[in-house]
């Protein structure tokens, strides 16, 4: 089976579409892999088959690499997270804190861009409590039973 360049530049454009669906940004970077492929591919139609699949893997694998380590904004790793922002928001347990070690707390729309948070509560909480956003202090979120 021989791929021609537009075989590549529609399985992109069908990846990039398909990131409408699933907003994870993934499928956009294989989606951009497949186009850069059939773009090469124009230039030189002598590449072979394995080239094109090799490389289509490698680039798309890097972009993704790229976008998750540099590109993708998260709170988590710097800048600051205002009450004013979190403020109320219900939360559901899926890790309880024990000790010194903070929970996981999974918000049903993220909050800036993180769907699970580390949260510290005085209040006793079992997996599957919902909780609510009280207070945040050096990137973790003080958090109260509901």
């Amino acid at each position: 089976m021989e791929l021609l360049y537009w075989h590549w530049i529609v399985l992109g454009i069908g990846l990039v579409l398909l990131e409408l669906i699933i907003p994870s940004f993934t499928a956009l970077w294989f989606g951009l892999g497949a186009v850069i492929v059939g773009l090469l591919l124009l230039l030189d139609p002598s590449l072979s088959l394995t080239f094109q699949i090799v490389f289509w893997a490698s680039i798309s694998a890097i972009l993704t690499l790229v976008w998750f380590k540099y590109l993708k904004p998260s709170p988590k790793h710097g800048g600051n997270i205002s009450l004013a922002d979190v403020e109320g928001e219900i939360g559901l347990v899926i890790a309880k804190p024990s000790g010194s070690r903070c929970g996981k707390v999974r918000f049903s729309t993220p909050l800036l861009g993180e769907d699970e948070w580390d949260f510290e509560t005085e209040d006793g909480v079992e997996t599957g409590d919902q909780i609510q956003v009280i207070d945040v202090q050096d990137q973790t979120l003080k958090m109260k039973k509901r």
